[in-house]
């Protein structure tokens, strides 16, 4: 069963797109769509198994992939492995800066190192990727990028360094979205609420068990997010669709930012998922929540 996208075949023929993170979750399913439609995918990481396994999916239902292992922490190692992947596989005309992670913990307990990791992992490593690909090939060639974020409208209670980082980011996609429009490159964000993907796993059991069951309850749409509805929305920021959206987010959350008040939800089921990902996983956090 291939990947069901709802964008055209071919769409990304003969294009070079870079998926940082893409060894799971989101990345990893973005890295299939556009796959599907045409792309040479590169998916970078810093575990050589898990984007050697992304590969060989990819392989496997007939795309084209390669990856690449580098933290886009260090600076060095970004300069030289953007300048590796321009060598082999040519002018990169796409860019999904989608690396990135966090974990769960108050204001007043986050160390300067915790703080120090999570913006570098959110933000500096981010701008360290695009600027290369900018430098390197996007400043002659041109091009788009979509960096990922979150939703961080109001706060991000428990999560404050990842807030602090992801609001950065959608100030630096807004200033590239100006200052590199002479060089014909776009970049926009996304902005995903609560997703289904494979870092919920990841997460403290009891913030798994306690705390993602009532995600569901916070959005008018009562669920939560698909891993394909986020990359449907990169792969049309990356599209030929988009030539006039630039410094733009879409928050993909299910209505959560919209800040409902006292508005009260009422329990329903009207809002049905988009799984394009045929080969994606429910998180366990997940299926226990829909009693599977």
């Amino acid at each position: 069963m291939p990947y069901r996208s709802v964008f055209r075949p071919g769409l990304f023929s003969g294009q070079t797109i870079i998926v940082t993170g893409g060894g799971s979750g989101i990345g990893r399913c973005t890295a299939h769509e556009l796959a599907s439609l045409g792309a040479k995918v590169i998916v970078t990481g810093r575990k050589q198994a898990k984007l050697d396994a992304v590969v060989a999916e990819i392989t496997e239902d007939g795309g084209s992939a390669a990856g690449y292992v580098f933290d886009i922490r260090d600076e060095d190692a970004v300069k030289t492995s953007i300048r590796r992947i321009l060598d082999e596989h040519g002018a990169v005309s796409g860019l999904v800066n989608n690396a990135g992670g966090q974990y769960p913990m108050p204001l007043a307990s986050i160390s300067k190192k915790g703080w120090d990791a999570v913006v570098a992992n959110n933000l500096t490593g981010g701008f360290l990727v695009a600027r290369e690909v900018y430098n390197q090939c996007m400043k002659q060639h041109g091009g788009a990028i979509v960096n990922m974020i979150a939703d961080m409208w109001g706060g991000m209670p428990g999560m404050g360094h990842s807030g602090a980082a992801r609001a950065g980011m959608l100030n630096f996609t807004e200033t590239a979205a100006i200052e590199w429009a002479v060089s014909g490159v776009r970049v926009n964000a996304v902005a995903p609420g609560y997703v289904a993907s494979s870092g919920m796993d990841h997460y403290d059991p009891s913030f798994a068990h306690e705390v993602i069951p009532k995600l569901v309850s916070l959005a008018p749409l009562k669920r939560l997010a698909e891993e394909a509805e986020v990359s449907a929305a990169i792969v049309f920021l990356l599209s030929e669709a988009a030539a006039f959206i630039t410094g733009a987010c879409i928050k993909i959350d299910g209505g959560t930012s919209l800040g409902i008040g006292p508005f009260p939800l009422l329990e329903h089921r009207r809002s049905k998922p988009y799984r394009g990902f045929h080969r994606a996983v429910v998180p366990q956090a997940v299926r226990k929540i829909q009693g599977e």
